[in-house]
């Protein structure tokens, strides 16, 4: 799941809606939502985030998070190292490696560490 498909799912269920009556609410079929909410689909699109926030009247600084989100929630990520040092592309690589393994809280102390900078 996609930091976007949870919140997806969280307002949905907040609300009480069904996948079905939210995919058709907004337009779009039960299995893109729910491709969306599960992370199998990548980015949405700017007119679908747009949509979302008019469903559920997310203004101001939510509907920027909520866009934030989308943009951080692309289930494929690839990090390219070109040019950069060796060091880092073996952090790059050990953590494409790793990632599958790690648990909650040692992920939280990884964002953590880098959002310090």
């Amino acid at each position: 799941m996609t930091p976007f498909g949870a919140r997806l799912r969280q307002l949905r269920k907040t609300r009480g809606l069904t996948l079905k009556q939210m995919a058709a609410d907004l337009g779009v079929s039960a299995a893109y939502l729910s491709a969306l909410e599960h992370g199998h689909r990548g980015r949405p699109s700017w007119l679908f985030i747009q949509r979302v926030c008019g469903y559920f009247n997310i203004i101001w600084d939510d509907a920027e998070a909520l866009a934030d989100l989308a943009k951080r929630s692309h289930p494929r990520v690839v990090i390219d190292t070109a040019g950069l040092s060796p060091r880092a592309t073996l952090l790059a690589n050990e953590l494409a490696q790793r990632i599958g393994k790690l648990d909650e809280a040692r992920l939280g102390q990884l964002l953590k560490l880098l959002r310090e900078e």
